[in-house]
């Protein structure tokens, strides 16, 4: 099926939102040959994940997606045959109007935050007509587990290559502004491992500076103790996905990064976007209840207790030997894993898989 999409991304977190919208609509032209319009009210994060797209235009196409500036009032448009609120942005009026007044009515949908809770697949394709208008939205989770979305993986997705030898423990390093970092970074610059981390650019660079009294170029390396620090550029998604295969533990945030941290096979832990009243660590232990379920007891608690910590329910320092004593079990453990969560098939593919199913329907 060639269809038509519109795809609307409100920037909320100034990178998350974005590099899940840009992934997904670009798997779903160049994979699936849609006609994908990608409206977003920022596009300055979609220069910084893609170069060549220019923030200033209004209208320009790369990678076969057509990007439009979402503004208001939006520009007059006929709605896709598919048309995608991420994350619950509200649409337009006038484009939910034009969207009712099309003959075949598009398929709408709501694609949700990903999350491991239970409740997630009783929810995931559940309908909820429009209160005026002959339009009906489908409710699109992201997920785990068989009976969710699935998670965006692309076909020609690479296995990452094996894990060459070395003599310092080599890590990635993204993540919110977290209080625990400073107890994390005391605590490797004053242990017996030498330990390269490399400093995504942002928020974990700017606490890195704090941290040592002083700025840092880009690019540039600094000692403290037994940790050496590497200053990153901003990476592109390409980029930052290599990176994170050439690291023996990766340290990622929100949703993107945290996917990709997955599929690279490798050691993580999860910054979990904080929400107020800490209603965020259902979230995060949801996943963790999901993940330990494949790992060894031991190893599992070990996990948990290093993620909740560096989360902000415990002593990240205190953590860290046991967590690090585990990096070997959760790295041979991180292939059957990918493996496991690839099989509720990719989240692109099962999404266009809903809506074929649904424009046949109102075809005939």
């Amino acid at each position: 099926m060639r269809a038509t999409c519109d795809l609307f991304c409100a920037v909320v977190d100034n990178l998350g939102d974005a590099a899940v919208c840009w992934r997904l609509a670009r798997q779903l032209a160049t994979e699936y040959g849609w006609s994908v319009r990608l409206w977003i009210d920022d596009r300055a994060p979609l220069a910084l994940l893609r170069p060549g797209i220019d923030p200033a235009l209004a209208q320009q196409t790369m990678d076969g997606v057509d990007v439009r500036h979402w503004c208001q009032p939006l520009p007059q448009a006929l709605p896709g045959d598919v048309v995608i609120e991420a994350f619950a942005c509200e649409l337009p009026e006038t484009f939910v109007d034009a969207m009712a007044r099309r003959s075949r009515r598009p398929v709408w949908l709501n694609l949700e935050y990903l999350s491991a809770e239970d409740w997630v697949v009783g929810c995931h394709g559940l309908s909820s007509p429009h209160p005026r208008l002959p339009l009906v939205k489908h409710f699109f989770f992201p997920g785990f587990v068989a009976g969710t979305g699935g998670l965006i993986r692309e076909r020609d997705l690479a296995l990452p290559p094996p894990h060459p030898q070395r003599t310092e423990l080599k890590v990635s390093l993204f993540c919110y502004d977290n209080p625990a970092l400073p107890g994390l970074l005391d605590a490797w610059a004053g242990g017996d491992e030498p330990m390269l981390v490399r400093v995504a650019d942002g928020l974990a660079r700017q606490q890195v500076e704090a941290w040592l009294g002083t700025a840092l170029a880009t690019e540039t390396a600094t000692r403290r103790g037994n940790l050496a620090l590497e200053t990153l550029p901003f990476l592109p998604q390409t980029e930052y996905d290599g990176l994170l295969t050439a690291c023996d533990l990766n340290f990622v945030r929100g949703e993107d990064s945290f996917v990709r941290a997955q599929w690279a096979e490798r050691a993580f832990a999860w910054h979990i976007y904080p929400q107020a009243h800490g209603s965020h660590e259902a979230k995060l232990m949801a996943f963790l209840a999901l993940y330990g379920q494949y790992l060894p007891s031991a190893v599992a608690a070990t996990t948990t207790a290093f993620w909740r910590a560096w989360n902000g329910f415990g002593d990240v320092a205190a953590a860290w030997p046991a967590f690090r004593t585990a990096l070997p079990a959760l790295g041979a453990h991180a292939g059957g894993w990918a493996a496991q969560i690839a099989q509720p098939g990719n989240l692109a593919d099962n999404l266009v898989n809903f809506c074929k199913e649904r424009i046949q329907l109102r075809v005939s």
